[in-house]
């Protein structure tokens, strides 16, 4: 981890309120100074953003890399900033996605063609077009039965598979309302994914230490893009399993399988098998299995969850400042997220200073000596992640939770409103290479550069 991190100059929280008072508040709101701060950053990156925009890829529609992450990007400032420009500038960008869809079977929200229409669908509804919203809420609804169809082929995890499609569904539902896509479409998801995770696990003869298993390319990831995580955390939100004894037979003991596979240093594997300790991305290691630790604490109330998300956090702190840069998927920004829903969680200030010191190291952007990703104008690789950071940071002060990643302790019915953070950014997979830092082959050749090398 140490190769690949960068040292992280800051002082921790001492306990002092004082220490913190130049950022926030005692009740925990971005004080007026640091929100400037942040919003003359983001100003100053959008500016560098449109520039780069002219050598984008114009073929990529997708959330992750493409066009309709730049357009939920914008539409994400409309709903802090509430500038009409920002709106419109989602609708350009969500219409060039549209008009570059793949109409392949690449069907989450992330890298595929859901994430578009979904993104599409909200920013037609803000702007009162109801028969163009409703036209891309019909075309993805139109996926449902390839995803729920069980020998379709089609994984289960957030990038490619069954849960980055449920994603797409729960984005239109906590835009527009949850009776917009069907409860029944998204607990259909849920039980096709858990037969899916039970059918695997006897294949590979591991029920009595995880009920569930689930694999990507003959690969057992762990974390929250292709692994475990990322599905568990989906499977525990209230409602999308319709029975609660499900959660508890087959989730409950499968999480702890994951807490079981916890290295020394505290951080995760990137997949089963492989002890290597290097990687601390939203991607692959802690910061994105604190998401699925602190649902498992919401719904199931085991401190020990709490525990293991806290030092999750340790992780994070020491070893998030990473050389690849400031992305989402693998980068600062993306790591600072991990400490927003630790501070949500928990109302424990010193997640909250955490989160505001990765900001500032993301605000000083390009002085690190970070590496340049091959997409730097994206979503989820380059500095548009650290607009939407900072946005983050600043309807903090202006907004109650803009993100929420669940409910209280318990399962809600379906159909009842439920806001759900995206344990998001992903990672560009590559086709049968292998990403020799965690031991992971992928899918498509792209990004060969950015994800071979620290």
């Amino acid at each position: 981890m140490d190769a690949r991190a960068l040292r992280n100059p800051y002082h921790d929280y001492d306990g002092n309120p004082a220490c913190a008072q130049a950022f926030f508040d005692s009740h925990g709101r971005i004080t007026a100074e640091f929100a400037q701060r942040l919003s003359s950053k983001i100003s100053e990156l959008l500016a560098v953003l449109e520039n780069g925009l002219r050598r984008a890829d114009p073929g990529d529609a997708t959330v992750y890399t493409g066009w309709a992450g730049i357009a939920l990007l914008y539409l994400h400032l409309h709903d802090v900033f509430k500038e009409e420009s920002f709106l419109h500038k989602a609708l350009d960008y969500v219409s060039r996605s549209l008009r570059c869809l793949t109409r392949r079977h690449d069907v989450t929200f992330l890298c595929g063609d859901a994430g578009p229409l979904a993104v599409a669908a909200v920013v037609y509804s803000r702007m009162q077009r109801a028969q163009e919203a409703s036209d891309c809420i019909s075309r993805l609804a139109q996926y449902h039965k390839v995803v729920v169809d069980g020998s379709s082929g089609l994984p289960d995890e957030l990038l490619y598979g069954r849960v980055g499609y449920l994603y797409a569904l729960v984005f239109v539902n906590q835009q527009l309302g949850a009776d917009r896509i069907p409860g029944q479409f998204i607990q259909q998801i849920s039980e096709t994914v858990l037969a899916s995770g039970e059918l695997l696990s006897r294949k590979f003869r591991v029920q009595n230490q995880s009920p569930l298993m689930f694999e990507w390319y003959q690969e057992q990831y762990v974390g929250a893009a292709h692994g475990l995580a990322g599905i568990y955390y989906f499977l525990m939100q209230p409602g999308f399993v319709p029975a609660v004894e499900h959660v508890h037979r087959l989730v409950k003991p499968s999480v702890d399988h994951v807490c079981r596979l916890k290295l020394p240093s505290g951080n995760y594997p990137p997949c089963i098998g492989d002890e290597r300790d290097l990687l601390v991305h939203w991607c692959h290691g802690s910061p994105g299995v604190i998401y699925m630790l602190l649902q498992a604490h919401k719904a199931f109330g085991v401190p020990q969850y709490l525990e293991e998300a806290l030092q999750c956090g340790e992780v994070v702190w020491k070893w998030g400042l990473l050389k690849k840069g400031y992305g989402l998927c693998h980068g600062a920004a993306g790591n600072a997220y991990a400490f927003l829903a630790l501070f949500r969680q928990t109302q424990d200030p010193k997640h909250l200073f955490r989160a505001c010191m990765f900001a500032d190291w993301c605000m000083n952007y390009g002085k690190h000596g970070c590496r340049t990703p091959d997409t730097p104008f994206s979503l989820f690789e380059g500095n548009m992640s650290k607009d939407q950071e900072s946005a983050q940071y600043t309807s903090w002060g202006l907004e109650e939770e803009t993100y929420c990643t669940g409910e209280e302790t318990g399962h809600r019915p379906a159909g009842e409103r439920v806001k759900i953070e995206l344990i998001c950014p992903g990672e560009r997979p590559l086709g049968h290479q292998r990403h020799f830092g965690s031991r992971c082959s992928h899918k498509f050749q792209t990004e060969v550069s950015e994800l071979l090398t620290c």
